[in-house]
């Protein structure tokens, strides 16, 4: 198994840490009269002077105002590139998923992160274990609400996607986080470019029992496979190996419910939430 390349680091939130903890320094505050005056713990500061949490836009705004830097920590959180922002372990799956010009995804645990809602989203992270900080969370989340703009490229994407109908009736938050999510499946299956299809529970044979992927084509035309399991990831590129992944995702295709029944299946399962 050959793992793809990836494009080189531009940027990292250990760079944008040693910016503030400069600015901080030369403003003659400890991390401690900061965090005070910031009105947040001093972990905090801590965490992302040093890089292991992300400066978010809102907070970068609030530290230039109280260092007075004109607004530098603010344009240098905006310049970070989407992969930065979001889990390491899936960035190699977001260096070429921003530039794909096709998505096959299937999924066996929970709704794809290209089409969860927020609250969805959020329960899915607060469900996690071990638990993550509350504002690691909130990152991550706004990560991926972030990644969802492919879909509003000028040419966005083909999407296609097969879930298991078992994550469709897991409850994922309240019931009305439930709900919100079903309604936003069935406005993501109306696009030309996008289709959807649910593999029923007790559907056999069944070509995806060894677990997710995603398969992209890249805009050179070259075919790669994402998989992830637990906390690790890989992207293939052998030629042959991806060959096998493209017949395993067609015959899931033919296995699942057809993309009208699938939506009949979704408006079934809204009515009854």
């Amino acid at each position: 198994m050959h793992v793809a390349k990836k494009p080189k680091k531009v940027g990292s939130w250990q760079a944008v840490g040693a910016v503030l903890a400069h600015c901080r320094k030369q403003a003659r505050f400890t991390q401690e009269q900061f965090a005070e005056l910031a009105n947040v713990h001093v972990d905090t500061v801590g965490s992302i002077e040093q890089g292991r949490l992300a400066l978010q836009p809102d907070r970068a705004e609030q530290f230039d105002e109280l260092l007075g830097t004109g607004g530098v920590l603010a344009v240098l959180v905006a310049k970070m590139p989407v992969r930065e922002r979001i889990v390491r372990f899936a960035q190699g799956l977001v260096d070429h998923e921003q530039e794909a010009v096709s998505f096959l995804s299937y999924e066996t645990q929970v709704v794809p992160g290209l089409l969860q809602t927020r609250d969805y989203c959020r329960a899915v992270f607060d469900y996690r274990y071990p638990a993550i900080e509350s504002e690691t969370a909130e990152q991550w989340v706004n990560a991926r609400m972030e990644r969802q703009l492919v879909w509003q490229r000028d040419r966005p994407p083909v999407g296609h996607f097969v879930i298991e109908e078992g994550i469709l009736r897991r409850k994922v938050g309240d019931p009305e986080v439930m709900r919100e999510q079903i309604r936003q499946i069935l406005e993501y299956t109306e696009p030309v470019h996008m289709s959807f299809q649910i593999m029923p529970q007790d559907r056999t044979p069944h070509a995806g029992l060894d677990g997710p992927m995603v398969l992209l084509e890249t805009p050179e035309h070259e075919r790669l496979v994402y998989l992830e399991v637990q906390r690790a990831s890989f992207l293939v590129d052998d030629p042959d190996e991806v060959s096998d992944y493209h017949h395993k995702y067609g015959m899931l295709r033919s296995q699942a419910l057809s993309p009208d029944g699938s939506v009949r299946l979704l408006k079934a399962l809204l009515g009854a939430s």
